[in-house]
Parts: structure tokens; sequence; C-alpha cells
């Protein structure tokens, strides 16, 4: 027998008030849109047209839909592509939002079609990063270091049994966050990578005229902050679910630079790119275990070393980074091969 669905029947009855209004009509098909990486959940409203609606469910309190609200619209009026709020019930956590479809970045990527879809998340980037940003959350020293934590926190010591030298995440931590603390302040979508970019056509009915970019759609902006330019170039060209041979990505750091410039933006530098990149993996890393472990979600775990062996592969370029980089290669790597058998 399935467990009772709170939420679902909440979210139900609230479809019943308000989509007459919004549709015409209460008839729909419902049916899970996508997995996510918190507490949230989105189902497909099919309507009897054929027309789709999303519905994103944010329980609160472990939840607040409220920025999502905020961040939708400035994206909105930067000229980007992102899911139109069409009805909305904060104190309980319920949002009625334009689909922008079925075809992810990480879907749609291949060695055929990498370079124009990136050329595009590029050119997105540069518009939001033009976009003022005084109002958003600070990604501060605290915040850096809260986010990194999570890596000999959940990964090494909880879900590997391991122990890291204190000396040598010290100096592994300082040089990453002083590198992205010396960065001027942007506006950052903090998770700009392949499953939360969507392919999307200028035909579809909510796309509005005005704007300056039809494809890609922006998803799962609601934690946006103030921060480092490369934190979100090297969200998208290293991702955890996608990699690419370090030429490529190289070359599409000198695009991202070359349209910086064109719009009066600072160029990142490869160093800024690469330790901010080392501070994101750590901490996504961290976050993957933390998923598995508290949250009973392993299907992030078989990304844990795509993720840590981009810093690996700094190590040849980085003294700074090759003692933790060795480490990673010699000792968690292997572990966590042993670990994945185990629960295989």
């Amino acid at each position: 027998m399935n467990a009772p669905d709170d939420r679902l029947d909440l979210l139900k009855k609230w479809l019943a008030a308000e989509l007459p209004a919004i549709a015409g009509t209460a008839d729909y098909d419902l049916a899970p849109a996508s997995a996510d990486a918190s507490f949230r959940r989105y189902f497909r409203l099919v309507l009897g047209s054929g027309e789709t609606l999303i519905v994103m469910d944010a329980p609160p309190p472990q939840e607040d839909c409220r920025p999502f609200i905020v961040r939708a619209s400035e994206f909105a009026a930067a000229g980007l592509r992102v899911p139109q709020v069409l009805a909305s019930d904060v104190e309980r956590g319920l949002l009625l939002l334009s689909d922008l479809g079925v075809d992810t970045y990480f879907a749609q990527l291949n060695p055929g079609t990498a370079d124009s879809l990136y050329r595009a998340a590029i050119d997105a980037l540069i518009l939001q990063q033009q976009q003022p940003c005084a109002s958003l959350p600070a990604y501060d020293e605290p915040l850096l270091r809260r986010e990194m934590q999570l890596f000999p926190e959940w990964l090494v010591e909880q879900h590997l049994g391991l122990s890291l030298d204190a000396e040598l995440w010290q100096q592994v931590s300082d040089t990453m966050v002083a590198n992205a603390l010396a960065q001027p302040p942007v506006y950052v979508h903090r998770d700009y990578h392949s499953r939360n970019l969507m392919v999307c056509s200028a035909e579809a009915e909510d796309f509005a005229p005005a704007a300056k970019i039809a494809s890609p759609g922006i998803l799962d902006f609601q934690d946006a902050v103030a921060g480092p330019a490369s934190y979100d170039l090297v969200s998208l060209l290293k991702d955890c679910y996608v990699s690419w041979p370090r030429e490529q990505t190289l070359a599409w750091l000198a695009y991202y630079n070359d349209s910086a410039v064109e719009a009066g933006l600072a160029k990142v530098s490869l160093r800024e790119f690469d330790l901010m990149g080392a501070q994101r993996q750590l901490k996504a890393a961290g976050i993957f275990a933390r998923l598995f472990i508290r949250d009973g979600k392993p299907g992030y775990l078989p990304d844990v070393p795509r993720t840590l062996g981009y810093i690996v592969e700094l190590g040849e370029h980085y003294a700074e980074l090759a003692p933790f980089a060795d480490w990673l290669s010699a000792v968690l790597l292997p572990a966590l091969a042993a670990k994945a058998g185990s629960i295989n």
C-alpha cells in the first residue's frame, strides 16, 4: 500500500481552485516532471488541449518559493527565458508555472551539438551577469567555507570513513576562498549546468517576443547570489554530469572572455576559472554524498568520480593543488570505487 501523500492532495485541491481561471478547465493529467536535489518536487500537468504546465511543490519550512518568484522576474527583465509564474500560494509553497519542455541540455548534448549549445548558454550568461546584483545575498567567505566543508564532513568522513589532513585541507580551502573573493561580484545563478538549461523554441507559447534569448530556457535559479563571474561559467563548462576535453573547455572560456569584453565585463582568467571550479566540485561531491546518506538518494554518487576528476587534472597545472590532487587520486577515489562496489 502506498503511503499517504498529504502534499499531493493539497496540490490537487489548490489546482482545482486555480486552474479554471487560468486554463479554462479543471481537467488534467498529472505526472512527475523532474527530480530535484532538494525537498522541492515538480509535476507536469497535461490539459485536454495538449497544453502543459508545471507545478512546483516547495514544502515549508524546508523550502521558500518567494526567492524563485523574485529571481524569475529579474531573469525575465534581463531578456532571459525562464518559466512564467502563473499562480502562487507562497504560504503553502505551491507555484503554477509555464512549461519550458523536456529537452534539457544534458539530453541534447553530443559532439555535434555541444559548440552551438554552449555558445548560446554563454550568451545568456553574459546577459545575466550584466544585471544589478546588489540586492542578492553575498557569496561571502562564510558561505564559501560552509559549502566546501560538505566535502570532508559528508564524503570523506561519513561516506568513506577516511580522514583528511587538517593542514592540507586548510591550505586548499584558503587558496580557493581567496580566489573567489578576489573577483568582482556579478549576478550568479549558482546552479548553471546541463540539467537546468533547456533547449527551447522561439515558437513556443511561453516565449515573449521582447525577450532577447529564446534558448536556453533557465531553471532552478532561486538560490542566486552576488559572487564571482567564474562560478556559473565553471558550473557550465566543468559540469558534474558531462565532461569535455580540456582543449574544448578552454575554447569556450575564450569565447566567454571575448563576449564579456564586448559587454563591458571583466575577463575570467584561467586560474580564476580552474580554482573556482575546484571549490564548486568539492561542494558538489559533498552534496552528492549527503543526498545518499541523509536523504536516501543514491543516484548522484556515480557522478562523484567525474566531479573530483576535474581537481585531479589540475594537480599538474597548479603546484598548490598538487598534494591534494595526489591524495584524491591515491586514496579517496580508490576508496570511493570500493564503496560503490559494496553498495551495488
